[in-house]
């Protein structure tokens, strides 16, 4: 079955970053601001490990984003649900800091470009474990737009998370395609090259790779975003 949508993660796959340095200075930046309004800065955190626990085991019952604030509640009170605008705020400001974090791909954005104007249809697949605004403003610090693909994926309206395979069997859904036809690009092995299990090609970035458990990753198509594009015309 020939391949109608590309589908690619975000953070280190399009928009390079060393995880761990990327992670601790958005929770530190995070934990500083809500500190300033009387957030106990463990407690923030004990709420948040625990809301991103609850995203990645989401059994389709609620969307991520209830499951998240499910578990800051559960930490602070009902009182939370009065301070939303903080975390807003924090995203509108603070957390665009994060970007010194993060690395600049220039061929990210023409790779996307080139290939969308190849006639595939094109998937931001980034595990929904953000809000809309921090992964759109994630997706500029690429060099891309929102509006670059044509679904993008955010805690806000996803039930699941990678590596459950349900999180891509939702995105085959919205876009009404198999997933013979699809092929998924990323840098996680655990996450991204997942997809494969449904019968999505996959190819993977190693660059800044995330292999949690050391798995050979040899049977993997692999390369950079050229050898990516020579790899889709080959199909």
């Amino acid at each position: 079955m020939s391949t109608k949508v590309v589908l690619f993660d975000l953070d280190g796959t399009l928009l390079p970053m060393d995880f761990d340095v990327y992670l601790k200075d958005y929770f530190v930046r995070l934990a500083t601001k809500m500190a300033a309004n009387g957030y106990d800065s463990d407690n923030l955190m004990k709420g948040i490990y625990a809301g991103m626990e609850a995203m990645i085991k989401n059994d389709g019952s609620r969307t991520n984003e209830e499951a998240l604030w499910h578990e800051i509640i559960a930490v602070f009170g009902e009182r939370v649900k009065e301070d939303t605008s903080l975390f807003d705020d924090y995203y509108r400001n603070e957390f665009q800091e994060v970007k010194k974090s993060c690395g600049f791909l220039p061929e990210a954005a023409e790779t996307v470009r080139a290939i969308r104007d190849m006639g595939y249809r094109v998937i931001l697949a980034t595990n929904p474990m953000y809000p809309r605004y921090a992964t759109e403003s994630r997706v500029h610090w690429a060099g891309l737009e929102p509006e670059d693909f044509e679904l993008v994926t955010t805690y806000e309206d996803y039930c699941s998370c990678k590596p459950n395979l349900k999180y891509y069997e939702e995105i085959l859904e919205k876009i009404g395609v198999s997933a013979e036809e699809c092929l998924m690009v990323g840098n996680d092995i655990e996450e991204d090259m997942v997809a494969e299990q449904l019968g999505m090609k996959v190819f993977l970035l190693p660059a800044d790779i995330i292999n949690k458990y050391q798995k050979d990753i040899s049977k993997y198509p692999q390369g950079e975003l050229k050898d990516l594009l020579k790899f889709i015309k080959e199909l």
